[in-house]
């Protein structure tokens, strides 16, 4: 049975450990997640692929065979690192202060607040002595809020992980997130020619080139189908920079963008699209890129989506399916051909911000709630 007091606690313990992401140091927190999911008996090992940041992978092992009960696996997994705490907070950024049916600090809702959920339903599913047919994999990760290098990414493709089913613990207000959209992330470098700024005939302005390319790159119209869950593609310029003194012609300018594009449409296209946009502006220039994730669907009628909104919504919360226009770690399963939904039980908006905080209404049924899917994903 979820202890609602004995989550609360929990939940603030996990707050109370800083694992700010950067600077990426997790090992204090790690280790309390490692001692806690080993008091209850459980397969716990560790997977480590940068200094001071070990995962931590749980599992509760199933009646099945060991292959079959392993195959049918289902994952549930929480990342541990946050973003940094910042300045400006009313509530302390540690301490799990409880007001008005809120818990406040930072990771509250991304993603302290799923892991501590995650955490009292395999101490819950132990006590009760369930029998579970299937294996049940807490795999809680680090490095999730610069990329997930050192996280679930490493235990993915070196097959720690390789479950028939992934739930991704990292959503809000019981939202099951189906679809989301591909990320392309690069850098462009315009080239120009220096010259005395008195004299700019002489030289050529990889500035105004670059503002030109960004002209036309923000009005291309790429084609897709359109979503219901999802807003059309989009491209931000997020840093720009270049130029040495105000009387010089600059002659390289370099900024990123962040694109997002929609399920069904092909990285390579885009950037096809985009390098025939600058050459029609300058022949000098250079793509580099930085990160390109996949966008992810799985059907909203799919078998366990339809399982875990009807539980949701019959222990009394208004779960709906939702598109992510933002990336979560969903997409690193489509790789490995891993059916996954993410899901979660923070406050909608408060992630990222100053006084973070989680209902504890909602971390108690969601908890609840996710202890119920487990149990009647197991007779799928």
């Amino acid at each position: 049975m979820i202890d609602k007091k004995r989550l609360i606690t929990l939940t603030q313990k996990v707050i109370g450990i800083n694992s700010e992401n950067p600077p990426g140091n997790e090992l204090a927190l790690a280790k309390f997640i490692e001692r806690d999911m080993k008091a209850l008996g459980l397969e716990v090992k560790t997977y480590t692929y940068a200094k001071n940041r070990p995962n931590i992978v749980a599992t509760l092992r199933g009646t099945l065979s060991r292959r079959e009960a392993a195959k049918q696996a289902i994952l549930i997994t929480p990342h541990f690192d946050t973003v940094p705490i910042g300045q400006g907070w009313k509530y302390d950024p540690l301490g799990g202060e409880v007001v008005n049916g809120k818990l406040y600090g930072r990771g509250a809702t991304d993603d302290k607040g799923n892991l501590a959920s995650c955490m009292e339903v395999m101490r819950s599913l132990v006590e009760d002595k369930v029998q579970l047919k299937k294996d049940v994999v807490m795999a809680a990760t680090v490095d999730e809020e610069t990329g997930s290098h050192e996280g679930i990414i490493p235990l993915l493709d070196k097959k720690v992980l390789k479950p028939g089913f992934a739930l991704v613990m990292d959503s809000t207000e019981f939202d099951a997130v189906t679809a989301q959209k591909g990320l392309i992330h690069g850098r462009i470098q315009i080239f120009g020619k220096k010259a005395h700024g008195a004299y700019n005939w002489r030289g050529v302005s990889a500035i105004e080139l670059a503002a030109k390319v960004i002209t036309k790159l923000k009005q291309i119209k790429f084609p897709h189908k359109k979503h219901s869950l999802l807003h059309g593609p989009t491209m931000n310029i997020g840093v720009i920079q270049g130029g040495d003194k105000v009387n010089m012609v600059c002659d390289l300018c370099e900024f990123a963008f962040d694109m997002r594009f929609m399920p069904g449409m092909n990285s390579a296209s885009v950037l096809k699209k985009m390098k025939e946009v600058i050459k029609s502006v300058t022949p000098k220039f250079k793509l580099e890129l930085d990160d390109v994730q996949l966008p992810y669907e799985i059907n909203r009628d799919d078998s366990r989506v339809k399982l875990y909104l009807e539980i949701a919504r019959q222990m009394g919360n208004q779960a709906v399916v939702k598109g992510s226009e933002g990336a979560t770690v969903i997409t690193l399963f489509k790789k490995h051909k891993i059916p996954a939904f993410a899901t979660g039980f923070g406050a909608h908006g408060t992630a990222h911000t100053n006084d973070e905080y989680i209902f504890v209404k909602s971390l108690y049924r969601g908890t609840q709630v996710l202890e119920e899917f487990i149990k009647q994903y197991d007779l799928l």
